[in-house]
């Protein structure tokens, strides 16, 4: 399973950054979920670098469908998409070989699988691989939308200097949080605020003229998951979720709610008090436990945040190793690197959230929930 994630619904992902394809297998996925390419389409440009902002590697990602689909429709069998590599520079990576970059998967790759890695771009551990990812969540974001669940990302902070670059916050009122939740869907960059998304952008170029590059923090949320969702103690809603998410390359943080900002207020004041909504329904009069308690939904807003570290390729001069001739070296990249992939990444944090979510579900539901 070391490539593989879920219980019910699976994705495998396979492939290395400078093969030749990528791809994943979707197994689990209940018959007769429609599959629209433009669908997928739409989550793989979502992740495609685009503009001074991003890498200059510029892949069509083109796709098909080898299995799994028919006259539209999944069959239940394994569902495989395979995504060509074409905009490779090998070259770029020839020195790299025994000089691991820091903050990369370099030297760990090469103590694992002892020296027999693919090592151009990153192999296996390439942020590439996402775009893999993107394409199964094209098929169940789409599927969780007919259910009423909704998802979406937003940089809520960026960094790079000081101070952070913030983002508004995704709405406590629900019914603003869907506005807001759809018009993400729409955009080509993760910013509700369009002076934010202005300042962030002049950000990132800052730190591409600097050589060097920025994270921040994502806010997500999933909207409409059903309370009941999730099982108590090891298959807790924020512990399936956080193991999708953490399998995103640049991912280095999870939490839910308020977490960490709220640690300090009295009990009193964190407990999320119940009401009832005009309709009748159970809701909670604040969302500090962002939608869950006791790793089960509760009916509110799933809400999560996720800090999506700074681009580990700089073009800075930086300390690094030999692993060759047994000495210290320092590293000055070259090639084709992002200043930032935090805008990139939401696409990949909402994929990832909808697995998480799909998976939940048909353990929840039985296998054809996604598909009545």
């Amino acid at each position: 399973m070391k490539n593989t994630f879920g219980s019910a619904v699976t994705l495998t992902i396979f492939g290395e950054s400078h093969g030749p394809e990528i791809g994943a297998v979707l197994d689990g996925l209940a018959p007769g979920m429609e599959v629209s390419g433009d669908s997928i389409r739409k989550q793989l440009d979502k992740r495609r670098p685009a503009g001074a902002i991003s890498t200059a590697r510029r892949e069509a990602d083109e796709f098909h469908i080898a299995s799994g689909v028919f006259e539209g429709r999944t069959t239940g069998t394994p569902l495989t998409i395979i995504i060509p590599n074409a905009d490779v520079h090998s070259r770029d990576y020839a020195s790299l070989r025994h000089t691991p970059r820091p903050g990369h998967a370099d030297y760990t790759a090469q103590v694992k699988y002892r020296g027999f890695q693919d090592y151009r771009g990153g192999g296996h551990f390439s942020g590439r691989i996402t775009a893999a990812l993107c394409a199964a969540g094209g098929i169940l974001l789409p599927a969780l939308e007919k259910k009423g669940i909704l998802i979406g990302s937003h940089i809520a902070a960026l960094g790079g200097g000081e101070p952070l670059l913030r983002d508004q916050a995704f709405s406590g009122d629900e019914a603003l949080l869907t506005e807001q939740l759809r018009s993400l869907d729409c955009k080509d960059f993760p910013a509700l605020d369009p002076e934010a998304e202005k300042a962030m952008r002049e950000r990132i170029l800052e730190m591409r003229d600097l050589h060097d590059s920025c994270g921040g923090i994502l806010e997500g949320c999933i909207a409409g998951l059903p309370a009941g969702t999730g099982e108590p103690w090891f298959d807790t809603v924020e512990g399936v979720l956080s193991h999708a998410l953490f399998g995103i390359p640049a991912v280095k943080g999870v939490d839910f709610g308020g977490a960490f900002d709220l640690a300090g207020l009295p009990g009193s004041e964190y407990n999320d008090g119940f009401c009832l909504s005009d309709s009748g329904e159970v809701r909670t009069s604040t969302n500090h436990n962002g939608g869950v308690n006791g790793g089960i939904a509760n009916g509110m807003p799933i809400l999560f945040r996720v800090m999506v570290k700074p681009t580990p390729s700089v073009f800075l001069p930086q300390a690094t190793v030999d692993l060759e001739k047994g000495t210290g070296a320092t590293l000055s990249l070259s090639g084709r690197h992002d200043p930032a992939v935090i805008h990139r990444a939401a696409a990949a944090v909402n994929c990832a959230a909808a697995l998480a979510a799909a998976d939940l579900l048909t353990v929840r539901y039985g296998a054809d929930y996604l598909g009545e």
